[in-house]
């Protein structure tokens, strides 16, 4: 069911989500060669909790019942996608690093991520970083009342397109709320549907990911790791936004 949020409840929200852009840059500052994924974990879990929240995403059931996520943040590198679990392996110069964070305040979700480069990115790699965040900005853009979900889709398709670069299809855009996945679904290619009508007070989250090679993935036996079929390597930006009478509201800013 796709709800529509008042004045109140998306200031809720965004206070969740200023959690959630304060974990993302303290990653931003601590992260380096030699720091360990769990460490990086670790610093985002005090994070939420010191604030007050409790991270979205530890213990999301998944495909296995038996093991849902158990950590506080995603962290996805060079082939990795998303839903990458933080562990002892440690950050090395020359890596693609994406971190996905989610806090929920109040029974409010917030749900945002960026990608980095750790070292000088080779202009490929500098380029798909650079566009995957700029079709996040093209579709947050697109979200205007009196649009439709796939305006939104076209937007972020066209910046992959003229880079060309792969749209994973398999994972896409949400609605946000008192869930973290809530209904309509944002895909990052156009589907040749309108979709739903956008009003003020619905909130979404934008979340383009884009690869250097094909679309295809697969899931790594951890039952969590999203990794590309063709081994290319993967970017990925999201931003929890609110569609206003005045334009989008980005909620996930420090």
């Amino acid at each position: 069911m796709v709800t529509r949020k008042s004045r109140a409840e998306i200031e809720k929200m965004r206070q969740a989500g200023r959690i959630v852009g304060e974990v993302l840059d303290l990653i931003a500052e601590e992260l380096k060669p030699g720091v360990s994924t769990a460490h990086l974990d670790e610093l985002a879990e005090a994070h939420i909790r010191r604030s007050g929240a409790v991270p979205s995403f530890k213990d999301y059931p998944g495909v296995n019942p038996r093991r849902p996520f158990p950590a506080s943040v995603c962290i996805s590198i060079d082939q990795e996608i998303v839903h990458g679990i933080p562990g002892e392996r440690t950050i090395k110069d020359g890596q693609i690093v994406s971190v996905d964070a989610g806090a929920i305040l109040d029974g409010w979700h917030g749900d945002g991520a960026r990608t980095w480069y750790v070292g000088e990115p080779p202009a490929p790699v500098r380029d798909l970083i650079a566009a995957t965040e700029a079709a996040m900005m093209a579709g947050i853009a697109a979200a205007v009342p009196g649009n439709h979900i796939e305006d939104i889709s076209v937007a972020v398709e066209a910046v992959a397109a003229k880079a060309n670069l792969g749209v994973i299809r398999q994972f896409v855009g949400h609605g946000i709320g008192t869930e973290m996945h809530e209904e309509p679904q944002v895909p990052n290619f156009r589907t040749g549907r309108p979709g739903r009508k956008l009003e003020a007070g619905l909130c979404l989250a934008i979340e383009p990911m884009f690869t250097l090679g094909g679309h295809d993935t697969r899931i790594q036996p951890d039952d969590w790791t999203v990794v590309t079929a063709d081994g290319s390597l993967a970017a990925h930006f999201e931003h929890s936004i609110a569609v206003t009478e005045n334009g989008p509201e980005i909620l996930t800013v420090a």
